[in-house]
């Protein structure tokens, strides 16, 4: 077995559902995946107790840039963060390995996108409640690989978005989280980081020899807007990439959904309005309209209360004329169930009757949730 590390303050937070599965000093699985600490008791005992198993750094390189095995986005979701963080470190250190890690990482992500494409979307909403810039940068390439597609964008161009997801906040990662857990305004030395941002991250990637001239554009213009509002140039209209507003939106619906130190996360109901209201004047229409398609009414990985007062995680969007797909968690009368059902919101017993925005999340082992053997 792989040395399991002692879990480090700070790693895990009350009501956010556990990253990855947590052991005991011999090796016990004391806690899978997607569970959520309710107290601080619980919290200290994790940090007394707990143990995770570290990611494999000294791998065949083939290994790290070329990982064929079949994709569970759960199982996958560390070694999708542990990969960015080498990656944009390899960038920002000007490793030769920089270019090759990041090409590797956009395959792995589209690869999970196009195998299991509810369950990656669904990491965007299990996770969103407070993530980490490692993570929002994730959730971006995501979206990007699933907006990109809708829109109709080529294979090679949606390749590229990947990559300019993944990297164009790249200066801004060391402030990032401290900026989302502050709740003061922002100085001006703050506000020229943000805006500088783009052209510090193209400088980032020119200097570890990544020069792919579409990638720095998109990077270049992810703060433009189509009124001519935005920077760093004030570019409007077909002036501006598609794949530059794209990046754009993806990094707006999850700052949406986010819970930051300064404001509430707002569900998905009211998200979905202000993206449409979006079209008007800021994006290119069929960008936003591209978003709303992806999402559907209900996103998997949010929570909804059915007809029959069941309460359950969406795991599966419409297919034709059923769905989308639920499995209760919850009974009629509160009662937590001690396995899952699945209920096709199509049939009118189990149709959605609202969304469901708890203090804090339930439990749950995300792999068995979706299906995917552990």
């Amino acid at each position: 077995m792989t040395e399991l590390v002692r879990i480090a303050p700070g790693a895990l937070t009350i009501g956010r559902p556990l990253p990855w599965d947590v052991y005991d000093a011999d090796g016990n699985i004391l806690l899978r995946q997607g569970y959520v600490i309710q107290t601080d008791s619980q919290l200290e005992q994790l940090f007394e107790r707990g143990r995770f198993k570290p990611r494999k750094i000294e791998r065949p390189q083939e290994e790290v840039f070329e990982d064929t095995r079949d994709r569970n986005p759960f199982a996958d979701y560390p070694d999708l963060l542990h990969s960015l963080e080498a990656t944009l470190k390899a960038i920002t250190d000007s490793d030769p390995s920089a270019q090759k890690r990041l090409l590797g990482l956009a395959r792995m992500i589209e690869r999970t996108c196009t195998e299991s494409p509810d369950a990656t979307l669904a990491l965007v909403h299990l996770y969103s409640i407070g993530p980490v810039i490692y993570e929002q940068i994730l959730f971006y390439a995501i979206l990007c690989q699933f907006i990109g597609r809708q829109f109709g964008l080529e294979e090679k161009r949606v390749a590229v978005l990947t990559t300019a997801a993944l990297t164009a906040n790249l200066a801004l990662v060391p402030i990032a989280d401290k900026l989302n857990a502050s709740n003061t305004v922002l100085n001006d030395e703050q506000r020229g980081v943000i805006r500088k941002h783009p052209e510090r991250s193209i400088q980032a990637l020119q200097a570890a020899g990544i020069d792919n001239k579409l990638l720095l554009t998109i990077i270049a213009q992810h703060h433009e807007q189509a009124d001519g509002s935005g920077y760093p140039k004030g570019l409007s209209g077909t002036e501006i990439r598609p794949e530059a507003e794209i990046l754009a939106l993806a990094e707006r619906y999850v700052a949406m959904i986010t819970k930051r130190a300064y404001r509430q996360r707002m569900n998905v109901a009211d998200a979905r309005k202000l993206i449409a209201n979006l079209a008007d004047g800021k994006f290119r229409p069929a960008i936003p309209k591209a978003l709303l398609q992806i999402l559907g009414e209900y996103p998997p990985g949010i929570l909804v209360r059915l007809e029959n007062n069941e309460v359950g995680v969406v795991t599966r969007r419409p297919v034709r004329a059923r769905g989308p797909f639920v499995k209760a968690i919850f009974g009629p009368r509160g009662n937590r169930y001690t396995g899952t059902f699945e209920r096709d919101t199509s049939e009118p017993d189990f149709g959605i009757q609202s969304l469901e925005e708890p203090e804090v999340m339930p439990s749950m082992d995300f792999s068995l949730v979706w299906g995917f053997r552990s």
